[in-house]
């Protein structure tokens, strides 16, 4: 069994409690993250940390920009993530500058009732590219990408967008953008468990980084970020060296095939966006704790007595 997954003590608990009919499951939130590419060979932008492994991407793969979150956050705490985070909700409130498949296409692919919320949900992951590495999937026409935004001015911006006193569709306004939707590809879609307090209905996305853009370390939800192959974080998870969650293992196993940023990014249309929803029972003596379609991460948890920490 992997020795890197994040399980939280609390688990079991809320598991029985779940069973038991106690517990009240949370709506999740929308949220989005973005698996961030880039091939071997180009400058090494960002990150204080440096590969966590010591190694850099495998040959001719590409490697992927990641983020250690803070051990003192109330979710996933100390666990390796891709930049992401909420859907604000202001970003289904008028139509933006818009690149790419139309929202209609996007809205049958993320699985949306609306073509506002799926605006929303990939302005989600733009913005909070940009927020949490200083990369912009943007440009000032349906052909072009921002090149440098690493000056004064972008920075003004970006902190105003984290403070949310600026919301998305103002900045893209402000600066004369338009969305560069065609830059990202759709991947997976998890949601949080319902026996979890802090649920998040998650779209995963893969982007190659812009040509002319670098990653900056800009989180502050984060410890450290780093650029490593997906193979070798897979790796380093399974010999118990970095925690993860499971959508995040299941991503890096997925990307870790693909020669090219661009490779990856051409075969998302072809990924599965089922929702994956983890469900827990009660089975003999034990509540069993499973990922639909992901059996490396079924856990077997004793129905009474404490339990938890990494699985």
């Amino acid at each position: 069994m992997s020795q890197g997954q994040w399980y939280p003590p609390e688990w079991p608990d809320r598991i029985r409690a779940l069973a038991a009919g106690e517990l009240t499951a949370v709506t999740p939130r929308r949220a989005a993250t973005v698996m961030l590419l880039r091939d071997p060979g180009g400058p090494e932008a960002g990150g204080t940390g440096g590969d966590p492994g010591g190694t850099g991407g495998a040959p001719g793969g590409p490697v992927v920009h990641m983020l250690r979150r803070r051990t003192s956050m109330a979710f996933a705490g100390g666990a390796y993530a891709y930049p992401g985070g909420g859907v604000d909700p202001r970003d289904d409130d008028r139509l933006i500058g818009w690149a790419g498949p139309p929202l209609e296409q996007w809205a049958a692919r993320l699985g949306v009732a609306t073509v506002a919320e799926a605006q929303a949900v990939v302005c989600a992951a733009v913005r909070e590219t940009f927020e949490e590495a200083g990369v912009l999937l943007a440009g000032p026409t349906a052909g072009t990408v921002v090149g440098d935004t690493t000056g004064d001015d972008w920075e003004a911006d970006r902190e105003a967008l984290v403070a949310r006193e600026l919301s998305f569709a103002e900045f893209l306004d402000r600066r004369g953008l338009v969305l560069r939707s065609d830059l990202l590809g759709a991947w997976a879609r998890w949601i949080t468990p319902e026996f979890e307090p802090r649920r998040y209905d998650t779209w995963f996305f893969v982007a190659a980084l812009p040509e002319g853009q670098r990653t900056r370390d800009v989180s502050t939800e984060a410890d450290r970020t780093v650029w490593i192959a997906p193979a070798d974080a897979a790796r380093r998870y399974d010999r118990g060296e970095l925690l993860m969650m499971p959508p995040t293992v299941t991503t890096l196993r997925a990307l870790a095939p693909y020669r090219t940023a661009a490779e990856a990014l051409g075969a998302a249309d072809g990924q599965d966006m089922a929702p994956v929803l983890a469900q827990a029972r009660l089975e003999g003596g034990e509540l069993v704790l499973s990922w639909p379609g992901h059996d490396e991460f079924t856990k077997h948890v004793p129905a009474a007595g404490p339990a938890g920490g990494r699985a």
